[in-house]
């Protein structure tokens, strides 16, 4: 099997982001993102992915995140896309539902190559510390943009926001892990009618 690895850096005049991923990883992650609660939900996702992850960024934060988070979300994305490369073999679905507490939350993943968000998550407050909860769906939109992913996210249950987000992320890893995975009864065949799944 190949290694699927993937290193992919990205600079504008408002961010310089550089992330590393490995497929076939253990779930370490390194991450330094200037916003703390960030680096927490990645973290999320490299260990219940068992995706080894890095993640550095330097940013405008002192206008505000939206452009570090949203660069982010490119960058992963355009990283998970090298890094599994054509998807033969590849079990393509994936799906998870993770409690925390009083919240539950479904993701569904499908490596499609064509790109799409449903995302239907209502927080009770606006932020998490200073963290604005608008920006979580600035990030999946730009990880499914550019990794060309079909991604549903719901929150179904939930009263406390922390809880809600992390049970996001932690169900985002956990189908990621399932759709990534080589399905041994697909040998080397592509995961589609078409033939193909570039979208």
């Amino acid at each position: 099997m190949n290694e699927r690895i993937a290193r992919i850096e990205r600079n504008t005049k408002e961010t310089q982001i550089s992330v590393s991923v490995n497929l076939d990883g253990t779930g370490e992650g390194r991450f330094a993102t200037g916003l703390p609660f960030l680096d927490h939900m990645l973290d999320q996702v490299a260990r219940h992915g068992l995706i080894d992850l890095e993640v550095e960024a330097n940013g405008d934060l002192e206008i505000d995140a939206h452009h570090t988070v949203e660069d982010i979300g490119i960058t992963l994305g355009q990283a998970f896309a090298k890094a599994w490369g054509d998807k033969r073999g590849l079990r393509r679905y994936g799906h998870a539902y993770v409690p925390l507490d009083e919240a539950l939350s479904r993701v569904v993943v499908d490596l499609s190559g064509r790109p799409g968000l449903e995302y239907e998550v209502n927080f009770p407050r606006a932020r998490i510390g200073d963290f604005d909860v608008d920006l979580f769906r600035e990030f999946f939109q730009g990880v499914v943009n550019h990794a060309g992913m079909t991604l549903h996210i719901d929150n179904l249950k939930g009263r406390n926001a922390h809880h809600i987000i992390e049970t996001i992320y932690k169900a985002f890893g956990r189908a990621l892990r399932m759709a990534v995975e080589h399905d041994p009864r697909m040998g080397d065949a592509m995961p589609s009618t078409k033939g193909s799944l570039s979208g």
